[in-house]
């Protein structure tokens, strides 16, 4: 049976932002703390900051630590959440075989959890936002790059040693662009904000008529995602062709994960969503006539619901969840 009164502490460490939470087992944020990570100094530095902000965390509403039940730490790139090692990180310097969950467990003996920052927001959104109630679902975030997480059965994909769900890197064209991750044409090097500015500044180059410099400061260096979707809701036609396309291989992207893993719901986050029907019309297109039609059918895409806090409840419901699986639970 369900623990009443569970009190989780959520840690969401990203390359610039340290986010900690504590969340009841509704999914509710009770207390937040938002700090700026010091990435450039290494991994002690990096975790004294999270060390900080959770007791701030906590300060804020004078919780003393011994009354979490447990705490669930989201931290960028792949890692073994069974052994609690962060392999590496794009986002984090120096960072290589770090025990990060060993030491924040030592740091406040309390059971903790560590989980990729992508699938906590996938756990999140299936425990309490758009996923929840479903047994298979899909979540995507298109920003600067695109990640994600694939809830099976009810449970969270993660595969041999717990780095599964990279769906940003599910490669869409083998002579494409190269990726960070040393492949080429990986999903994100084509669908992600990144990508849509960098086909927008090499269409620029190239001599293309558009509009889009003058949204950017004359700079070409500022085009962004955003920049392309201001001028081509001003009419900018470089612009619009360049989101038709970016939705075109989002589609392609969205119609593997429908193919592959037959979900009921795949919901979808991140600033580039925003951009909105220009982006999804395409996708969904590509999707309608790619994908295998009873599977289609069977899923329905829809917009992520936690916003910039999946990630922190994310980490937290992982937790919650790891506890539930692990103890014996009473009505008291």
């Amino acid at each position: 049976m369900e623990r009443r009164n569970s009190t989780i502490l959520g840690i969401d460490l990203g390359g610039t932002k340290i986010l900690s939470a504590v969340i009841d087992q509704e999914g509710r944020i009770i207390a937040r703390d938002h700090s700026v990570t010091p990435a450039q100094l290494g991994p002690e530095a990096v975790i004294g900051a999270v060390i900080e902000s959770v007791h701030s965390c906590l300060d804020q509403i004078s919780l003393p630590v011994e009354s979490l039940e447990a705490i669930g730490v989201g931290a960028p790139g792949p890692s073994n959440p069974e052994t609690g090692i962060l392999f590496t990180s794009p986002n984090l310097p120096g960072w290589l075989n770090v025990p990060i969950r060993d030491i924040i467990r030592d740091a406040f003996k309390i059971d903790t959890f560590l989980i990729n920052d992508a699938n906590a927001a996938a756990v999140g959104e299936h425990m309490y936002g758009a996923g929840k109630g479903t047994n298979h679902f899909i979540y995507v975030t298109v920003s600067t790059g695109i990640g994600g997480g694939v809830i099976i059965d009810g449970r969270l994909l993660t595969g041999a040693i717990g780095t599964a769900g990279e769906l940003g890197h599910m490669v869409i064209d083998h002579n494409g662009p190269p990726c960070h991750c040393g492949n080429r044409g990986c999903w994100e090097t084509l669908a992600s904000g990144t990508a849509l500015a960098r086909f927008a500044r090499e269409r620029i180059r190239d001599g293309s008529r558009t509009s889009l410099l003058d949204h950017a400061a004359g700079n070409i260096q500022e085009i962004t995602a955003k920049t392309v979707q201001e001028a081509a809701a001003a009419g900018d036609n470089l612009a619009k062709e360049l989101i038709e396309q970016t939705g075109y291989f989002l589609g392609v992207g969205l119609t593997n994960l429908v193919n592959i893993f037959n979900p009921e719901v795949i919901a979808i986050g991140g600033g580039v969503a925003l951009i909105g029907d220009m982006l999804f019309a395409p996708a969904f297109d590509v999707v309608k006539t790619r994908a295998f039609r009873s599977s289609c059918e069977a899923v329905r895409f829809v917009p992520a619901a936690l916003g910039r806090n999946s990630g922190v409840i994310g980490s937290a419901a992982h937790a919650l969840r790891k506890i539930r699986d692990t103890s014996s639970f009473s009505c008291k």
